[in-house]
């Protein structure tokens, strides 16, 4: 996929519908680019870009179909009013970050907005961020819907204690 075809998808294929942590309202492309390599985004259409060269995907009810030269990782995260183990978060936000230092890499979720921020924050924070400015830099580059699941977004804002 070119980029071009790439950049005709971000504006043309997009998720909406209502949040149910937080009843939010939502619309947002597939996925979106964040900074550097990390991108965050949703349940496929179909098969992945192929620019991606990671995909770790953390709602694997509906994975994408993967290219020969892709890796993808899957993982079963659930978007509820717990955390998910921080053991297993730490590992994956630091995968991530091995990830996106080696190429493009897509952190997937249901519609991209609490899981994928999650463990995209959390790699921003494991990278030098103050939780704080990865959350504001996940909603400004995705959607302001980001971390509506207040749990989560809590448990990162104390990672800054």
């Amino acid at each position: 996929m070119s980029a071009e075809e790439k950049l005709a998808d971000l504006t043309t294929h997009h998720i909406e519908g209502i949040a149910r942590m937080g009843n939010k309202p939502f619309r947002v492309t597939l996925f979106s680019h964040i900074v550097g390599n990390l991108y965050t985004g949703g349940c496929p259409v179909d098969e992945a870009p192929k620019d991606f060269k990671f995909i770790v995907s953390l709602y694997p009810w509906a994975p994408y179909e993967i290219h020969d030269h892709q890796m993808l990782t899957s993982i079963k995260l659930y978007d509820h009013g717990e955390t998910p183990d921080e053991t297993t978060l730490h590992i994956l936000a630091q995968h991530v970050n091995a990830c996106v230092a080696a190429g493009p890499t897509l952190v997937h979720c249901q519609a991209g907005l609490n899981r994928s921020a999650l463990v995209a924050a959390l790699a921003l924070i494991l990278g030098g961020m103050k939780p704080a400015d990865a959350i504001a830099l996940l909603r400004e580059k995705r959607c302001d819907a980001v971390l509506c699941n207040a749990h989560f977004e809590r448990w990162l804002l104390a990672l800054a204690k």
